[in-house]
């Protein structure tokens, strides 16, 4: 009997609770709660998220974007493949009266190229040299569609550094410029341009080497120590702006590697860059110290020491006119102990031109100390 009972009251208490059930499900299906009514992602949150979620190249990207700029530039060409006496061709009468037309590369004809740059004060730009090196007309592209007309500040052939002013009104965004002595091998770099002119074109890459020298490269008329990037740069990447992954600008786009080897691609540090920026802007050309020699370093593994060695020496420059010859070992200049030659370039560029300078060399097994006086590149082979 008792039995019965127990089984009887657990039956109600389980049809009970499936009541209670049913009730609920009814209940919050009429009468939803605010709870579920509420949408299951803050709005707030996902938008904290969203920006969370960016990837450090786009950051890098929205924060200095908008002043990258493209540079169209025009010049005038003049060829002539005929002779000079070639009077039929050159007279505009002759040619009308027997309907000739002088041949194609006998006209002039503008000649566009295209490059890219970076607004880095108010309405000044900097580029490479050889964007806009022998143009007569120069137009600033911004991002927003805007175009302008660019005056040429000055430019530096040996450093490949111009700097141009936008012939407009501001305000203008302005890329934030970095510190290239802080940056290491093996740093992100993303290298932003307008290549074939697709405007703000990222691509990215690591620091692969540091104070790359130009002679290393083949590159004889240029006065640069570069970084080396495997981040890609395209024809028209030039002058535009290498970035660390704050956004920051440390390095101006300027050579590419093709054929073998291709894949390499370098930029001037942004603090050499400053540098010749500034005396560009103040005097509209920069001075480059010269002592007039190519230098060699040699590196002797078996007794694991480096020297630099005198490989050429220009006719009629200081170093000759001191005496300074061919296969002589560059031991001291000033009191810096010579080490590489690009210690050479930094001592003479640091002491200035018309000041002597004092340089200590060996000569096969002698000692010689010569006193040298430098002069401005542009001077260099001039009597």
């Amino acid at each position: 009997m008792f039995l019965k009972y127990i089984r009887k009251s657990t039956l109600k208490s389980c049809i009970h609770e499936k009541i209670l059930l049913s009730s609920a499900i009814s209940l919050s299906i009429l009468c939803p709660s605010n709870v579920i009514s509420q949408p299951l992602i803050n709005p707030n949150f996902n938008e904290i998220n969203k920006y969370s979620n960016k990837s450090f190249i786009t950051k890098a990207v929205e924060k200095t974007g908008s002043s990258v700029v493209t540079i169209d530039t025009q010049r005038l060409v003049k060829k002539r493949k005929l002779p000079r006496n070639s009077q039929l061709f050159l007279d505009p009468y002759f040619e009308r009266f027997f309907g000739l037309n002088l041949p194609y590369d006998n006209q002039p004809k503008i000649e566009q190229s295209q490059g890219s740059g970076f607004i880095f004060a108010d309405g000044l730009i900097m580029t490479n040299s050889h964007v806009v090196n022998g143009s007569d007309k120069v137009i600033i592209g911004l991002t927003n569609g805007k175009k302008y007309k660019g005056k040429l500040i000055g430019q530096d052939f040996f450093t490949d550094i111009a700097v141009l002013k936008i012939e407009g009104k501001g305000p203008w965004p302005k890329a934030k410029l970095g510190d290239s002595s802080k940056i290491r091998v093996g740093d992100w770099a993303i290298a932003v341009g307008n290549p074939f002119g697709l405007e703000n074109t990222v691509t990215l890459g690591i620091v692969s080497n540091l104070k790359r020298n130009v002679t290393q490269l083949g590159i004889y008329d240029k006065k640069l120590e570069l970084i080396q990037t495997d981040a890609a740069i395209n024809p028209g990447n030039s002058g535009g702006p290498l970035l660390n992954s704050n956004g920051d600008v440390i390095g101006i786009n300027t050579l590419i590697r093709s054929g073998p080897g291709a894949g390499l691609s370098f930029a001037i540090p942004i603090n050499k860059a400053k540098e010749i920026a500034a005396q560009l802007i103040k005097n509209g050309k920069v001075i480059h110290p010269m002592i007039g020699i190519s230098l060699i370093d040699e590196s002797k593994f078996e007794i694991k020491n480096n020297s630099v060695k005198v490989g050429y020496v220009v006719p009629n420059s200081p170093a000759e006119k001191s005496g300074i010859m061919v296969n002589d070992i560059i031991i001291k200049v000033g009191n810096k102990d010579i080490e590489k030659a690009s210690d050479v370039i930094s001592e003479i560029s640091k002491n200035g031109i018309k000041k002597r300078i004092n340089i200590l060399l060996k000569r096969r097994n002698k000692f010689i100390r010569l006193e040298v006086i430098p002069t401005d590149i542009t001077n260099l082979g001039n009597k």
